[in-house]
């Protein structure tokens, strides 16, 4: 008991003293924010070079046709992305629906729009890639509850601040403990919601049900959101992300299904490994290339 409240005080600790700072970043203006991600970006690439080893391995194994040299450009431009990411995920905290619409577009929310009028809640599939953070930004455009479903933070302070964050865009969290009982709470009473799944990182081993290729490599892929989208009869959504400049990106949706039930097990999941794949050939320097996505590679037997 001494211990876990000891932990929890210095959670509290860590919170105050980073928070502040947090906030101060998240009302910068966007050039400034923008300069200090370059500052970021060479302390974290050159300096500290946070995961390079994996993103590296990563991408020769998933992009041997590329030559050493344009695997380099697309690794350094990856970081500064990924630091462009961390702070526009800061900035959310203080962003006005403005100024969020202005930046994160959506190409035709019409799609999005005809499938809320049949009646069904929705499964929206999307990757680690672009903007996934900004995505929230469509809460304010549909009628149905938004979910999304994520890990925990470890720190309940800032875990809590996230939740608030979301909660500012109208989007409700759901850890992965809490969405089938959920789901399945919101069916049961007629609520209709979307649920977004960030569905293309590499699942736990012992809890895997299908493996696929991706990039050209058999890995173990998530199938939760398909399984859930069949079991509670919603339409599934994939939301591909484009990044049209630094700060700025366009989002459109693609139906994958709209009768989920129906299509053989595996298909939606297949399809959505397929879309992600699109966008990573596309421009691959706004794929999160620091995840060990292929780790379980040389596992499948």
């Amino acid at each position: 008991m001494y211990i876990c409240k000891k932990i929890n005080v210095m959670q509290l600790f860590i919170y105050l003293i980073v928070y502040p700072f947090l906030l101060l970043i998240s009302i910068l203006p966007f050039r400034i924010l923008y300069l200090i991600s370059d500052i970021v970006y060479v302390i974290l690439y050159y300096v500290i070079g946070y995961r390079k080893k994996t993103v590296r391995q990563n991408l020769a194994l998933t992009l041997p046709h590329l030559s050493d040299k344009e695997r380099l450009s697309i690794e350094k431009k990856s970081y500064h992305h990924l630091c462009d990411m961390f702070l526009e995920m800061i900035k959310t905290m203080t962003i006005s629906e403005a100024e969020m619409n202005k930046r994160y577009k959506f190409s035709n929310i019409n799609v999005y729009s005809d499938l809320e009028k049949k009646n069904k809640s929705i499964a929206l599939m999307c990757a680690h890639y672009a903007s996934y953070e900004w995505a929230i930004s469509m809460n304010s455009k549909v009628n149905f509850k938004g979910f999304a479903i994520y890990k925990r933070l470890a720190n309940p302070y800032f875990d809590k601040l996230v939740r608030d964050i979301r909660a500012k865009f109208k989007a409700t969290l759901l850890t992965t403990k809490e969405t089938i009982p959920s789901i399945k709470e919101n069916f049961k009473n007629n609520i209709l919601g979307i649920y977004g799944f960030a569905s293309d990182q590499s699942p736990k081993i012992n809890s895997v049900f299908h493996w696929h290729s991706f990039m050209g490599i058999e890995v173990p892929v998530h199938t939760g959101a398909e399984m859930l989208a069949k079991k509670y009869n919603m339409n599934v959504i994939f939301l591909r992300v484009k990044k049209l400049k630094r700060g700025y990106y366009e989002a459109t949706f693609e139906i994958i299904s709209e009768n989920a039930s129906e299509v053989p097990n595996y298909e939606i999941t297949d399809q959505f490994i397929k879309l992600v794949e699109q966008q990573i050939y596309e421009a691959p320097e706004y794929y999160l290339w620091t995840h060990k996505r292929w780790k379980h590679a040389d596992k499948h037997k």
